[in-house]
């Protein structure tokens, strides 16, 4: 009996950790549409701490966040949360946005494609 009641309490933990992820993200998607993106972003971190089991997440959550960077004027950050979603997530749907989203600030002039860093001797 107490095996049974434990384990329905740890089934009913996992069931409100789910619901708090999907809370936290579809409040970052409502704060993002009425353009207050600070409060965007907090959401998006709480359901970032929510969601550290759910790797799937992930992607998802940087996009948001990618975008809500760009709407603040902060290109470099965008720009380096999408390419963090692209070498994460190469074969994602978010990849394929996140491709998308540089492509545009490459051509808007905010962003340049990346070069390899170079390597060069030292001057003694």
């Amino acid at each position: 009996m107490r095996t049974l009641i434990l384990l329905l309490a740890l089934a009913s933990l996992a069931g409100c950790n789910r619901i708090s992820l999907d809370r936290h993200l579809d409040e970052a998607y409502k704060h993002y549409n009425a353009g207050d993106c600070d409060q965007a972003l907090l959401d998006l971190s709480r359901a970032e701490r929510t969601s550290r089991s759910r790797s799937y997440v992930q992607p998802e959550i940087s996009l948001l966040r990618g975008q809500c960077l760009e709407r603040q004027n902060l290109f470099v950050d965008a720009a380096q949360t999408y390419e963090f979603i692209i070498n994460r997530y190469p074969g994602s749907e978010y990849a394929y946005r996140a491709r998308a989203r540089l492509e545009t600030l490459r051509q808007l002039g905010h962003h340049q494609a990346s070069e390899p860093a170079k390597a060069t001797p030292a001057s003694l």
